[in-house]
């Protein structure tokens, strides 16, 4: 297993001390930097390239919302996963919009928050349970106002193949060697699939294959 290299940003140290004894104990892991604001981790994500940026989203001089855009403006490569005591609506979506491929409130268990970790590693997203079911009401709840979403029939029989996998979690490397084509293909084939179904991110994906009964999400 290839290992993990990550920035932990919040802005109270016992809180990383914490993160860093917990992860330092993963053998898939590294930390290569710590930031205590939302200014010090875009500074690091540049420099360093992390694989993950663990982002809190109450910071000093730059919170970790603005963090997250410039990041993933700055460095494509870089998953962003937000660390946070704060599990309330405004906060959840708009690290979302920002581009966050993962929300895990500060209370969850340990084991939780590595499966988070490895689990945007690999490109998927991850929405801790209880926020997953407010984005399930979200979603269900906005589809008596407005328009119909475009259909699945949209899509070709290879495209609504590559559709499934990309809502399973597969990377592009890991959905050509199922199908047994080039990850460019992949791309190409993920391309449409955003322009035909009208989506913008992989969160609008995953409410899509939510919608459309592809993923099945633990909401225990």
């Amino acid at each position: 297993m290839s290992e993990i290299t990550l920035i932990l940003a919040d802005d109270h140290a016992v809180v990383r001390s914490g993160l860093r004894m917990l992860l330092d104990a993963q053998s898939d892991m590294r930390i290569i930097g710590e930031a205590e604001n939302g200014r010090v981790a875009v500074e690091l994500a540049r420099t360093l390239k992390p694989d993950v940026v663990l982002m809190d989203i109450l910071m000093p001089e730059m919170n970790g919302i603005e963090a997250t855009r410039l990041i993933l403006e700055l460095e494509g490569d870089t998953a962003v996963l937000a660390l946070t005591m704060y599990e309330d609506e405004q906060y959840f979506y708009e690290m979302l919009k920002a581009g966050a491929a993962g929300y895990v409130p500060k209370r969850a268990a340990p084991d939780v928050l590595v499966t988070a970790i490895r689990t945007v590693n690999l490109g998927a997203v991850f929405i801790y349970p209880s926020m997953a079911t407010r984005l399930v009401q979200d979603y269900f709840g906005r589809e008596g106002t407005e328009s119909t979403s475009p259909a699945k029939a949209d899509l070709t029989p290879r495209e609504q193949e590559v559709l499934v996998l990309i809502a399973d979690g597969l990377t592009n490397a890991d959905i050509g060697k199922k199908l047994g084509i080039s990850v460019k293909t992949v791309d190409r084939h993920r391309e449409n699939i955003m322009t035909k179904l009208k989506l913008h991110s992989r969160i609008d994906l995953v409410k899509y294959a939510i919608r459309e009964g592809l993923i099945d999400l633990d909401l225990s």
